[in-house]
């Protein structure tokens, strides 16, 4: 049985992508319920990092924020980034599968670099 985590979702990630991941037992957050459009990414990071938090990504933006951040060793909650590329492409039961099987490791995340990329198989 793989070990939840709660959700962070940015903007970006499409709403059927939300509800599947709640309806497959996760508890999701999404950005756009908590900020307005345009929030600077480092409001986000603080965030989820506060609320225990990982955050779904596929902007190269927040990957750039969250390296600094881990650079500078401020707040940076886990990141899992879903390459825009497979995003388009992938089904989002596709992706339910992918979260599936990250939480399903021993330890999904690098306390020294928790940033992770998964490839959504179609």
């Amino acid at each position: 049985m793989p070990k939840r985590f709660a959700l962070y979702a940015d903007a970006d990630v499409r709403g059927p992508v939300v509800k599947a991941l709640r309806q497959a037992g996760w508890d999701v957050v999404r950005a756009i319920d908590l900020y307005p459009e345009g929030t600077p990414d480092p409001v986000h990071f603080d965030h989820a990092a506060r609320e225990g938090r990982v955050m779904i990504v596929h902007d190269i933006d927040q990957v750039i924020c969250a390296n600094e951040r881990l650079d500078k060793q401020l707040p940076c909650p886990p990141l899992v980034v879903w390459a825009q590329k497979s995003y388009t492409k992938a089904t989002v039961g596709a992706f339910v599968a992918a979260i599936e099987e990250l939480a399903s490791r021993e330890q999904p995340f690098n306390p020294d670099y928790p940033i992770v990329y998964i490839t959504v198989r179609r």
